[in-house]
């Protein structure tokens, strides 16, 4: 049974736990970012594809093991004791061990359906084993979770991922193809539940007591059912992909989303985790909350519109620089057509963040339905009648559909859109404009061309959004540096 903490210690440690989480988040994506890009010098789209279909196979199935029983503990206002730890890890365990079954039992039909060869159906059932490893560890992740001790917390996860990556990209330069990814999950699960145990040492029992079950599964299945239609938007989708697409064309267009969505990755995750209890706090000073929100979404959009627009003009410089990436070239509109989607994420992200801080659950989860409808509505035709590019461009419609977002918010506050979002904007479709007089002129298989670009794009960025804010921006830089340095 876990000790209870004071109130002065869980501050504290909520403090340190978000520069920790910070911390934590900036270097998984580091270590992502550089994996895959040796991965897309050794590995085709074909390839890729296959291991995002299936993939997306296992996290779909993943979804219905927990129940929101993970969810229940972490939330539960008194300390869990034994029993409900035992009780949730034998509902978990039998519900991992049903879920394996399925994915045994799905290789023959995925094989048919997606043509995956025998390197997929093991790539499948590697990651099904992999699966139930995770579940091992989900006792010990939320007991240091409760005691808000996120140093230990993070340490398995950067190492498996440390780990993980220097083996996927080892056994594809050794020409091991899906095989890498195989080893690689396999290799991933081991140490990190290792490492877990040796940091949160706790004895595995069977054990179920329908009190307990009771209790957590009421906050469980309404926390559960919310995720829904994410997995069902996003891995649901990709299932369906696989069989419309085939394995490249699921290849070409994950790659083109992963690239799309690494700006957001890197500069919004944690701005969203700082800004939900803080605009929880000040629910009752819409004046501040004006500020707050408008700050907010202009710091993630200055940060992600003029990485998304550069990328967008300068990856056919890339892929001709790095030949090893000319195989990448057929991702090239796709990432036009996602980077817009992005574009509007960086603003109806945040928003739905706000909304969510101030207790508008049933707007946001209104919004959810809308996107999940219109991504069933629009991408499978779309895809069906134009590929790759029409399912890409279905993304985009979808990513428009934002625009509710910004009207709903509108009602409520009066935050500026101008200074949030359209200056930004300017600024970076005015370094795209540099950038695109740039590649015209100069030699586009040159590395000099790539360096002088990018030096040429963030100084006119830079330049042009000091010439629009004036002292406002230099002014809001020093106030979130020495906010920080408070911290």
């Amino acid at each position: 049974m876990e000790g209870e903490i004071e109130l002065d210690v869980v501050k504290k440690r909520a403090v340190r736990g978000v520069a920790v989480l910070t911390g934590r988040t900036l270097v998984l994506n580091l270590i992502s970012f550089v994996s895959q890009g040796f991965l897309w010098a050794f590995l085709n789209p074909s390839q890729f594809g296959v291991f995002l279909i299936v993939s997306a196979t296992v996290n779909f199935l993943s979804y219905f093991a927990d129940i929101g029983l993970g969810a229940a503990l972490i939330q539960k206002k008194e300390a869990p004791q034994e029993e409900d730890y035992r009780t949730v890890f034998t509902v978990q365990e039998i519900l991992v061990f049903i879920i394996f079954v399925v994915i045994l039992l799905l290789g023959p039909v995925l094989a048919r359906t997606h043509s995956l060869n025998h390197e997929g159906l093991m790539l499948l059932y590697a990651l099904g084993g992999s699966f139930f490893l995770a579940s091992l560890k989900n006792i010990p992740s939320i007991q240091l979770e409760r005691k808000l001790e996120f140093g230990k917390f993070i340490i398995p996860q950067v190492l498996e991922n440390m780990v993980y990556s220097v083996t996927v990209v080892f056994f594809a330069w050794k020409g091991f193809g899906i095989t890498s990814f195989t080893y690689a999950v396999l290799i991933r699960g081991v140490v990190g539940l290792v490492a877990i145990y040796i940091l949160n040492p706790w004895k595995p029992g069977i054990a179920f007591s329908l009190k307990s079950f009771t209790n957590l599964i009421r906050f469980g299945i309404p926390y559960q059912l919310n995720n829904f239609l994410a997995t069902l938007k996003d891995d649901g989708m990709t299932i369906f992909l696989g069989g419309v697409l085939g394995s490249a064309g699921v290849g070409i267009l994950g790659t083109a989303q992963k690239l799309a969505q690494y700006p957001l990755r890197f500069f919004m995750d944690n701005v969203t985790k700082v800004t939900f209890p803080a605009f929880s706090r000040m629910q009752d000073d819409k004046v501040e909350l004006e500020r707050s929100l408008t700050r907010s979404i202009f710091f993630i959009c200055a940060l992600v519109f003029p990485s998304l627009v550069g990328l967008a003009i300068v990856f056919p410089v890339l892929i001709t620089v790095i030949p090893k990436y000319a195989k990448w070239s057929p991702a090239y509109i796709p990432l036009v057509f996602l980077s817009v989607n992005s574009l509007w994420a960086a603003g109806s992200t945040q928003l739905t963040n706000f909304l969510t801080s101030i207790g508008r659950i049933k707007t946001t989860f209104k919004l959810m339905i809308m996107w999940t409808a219109l991504t069933w509505a629009l991408v499978p035709i779309l895809s069906i009648k134009f590929g790759v590019n029409g399912a890409a461009f279905s993304y985009l419609l979808i990513g428009s559909s934002s625009a509710v977002v910004f009207y709903i918010v509108k009602k409520y506050l009066n935050w500026s859109i101008y200074h949030s979002v359209i200056v930004p904007l300017l600024s970076s479709l005015a370094m795209g404009a540099v950038l695109f007089v740039l590649k015209g002129i100069l030699p586009i298989n040159s590395v000099k061309t790539l360096i002088i670009m990018i030096l040429s794009g963030g100084l006119t960025y830079l330049g042009f959004l000091y010439l629009v804010l004036g002292n406002n921006l230099t002014n809001d830089v020093k106030k979130i540096y020495l906010s920080i340095l408070k911290k």
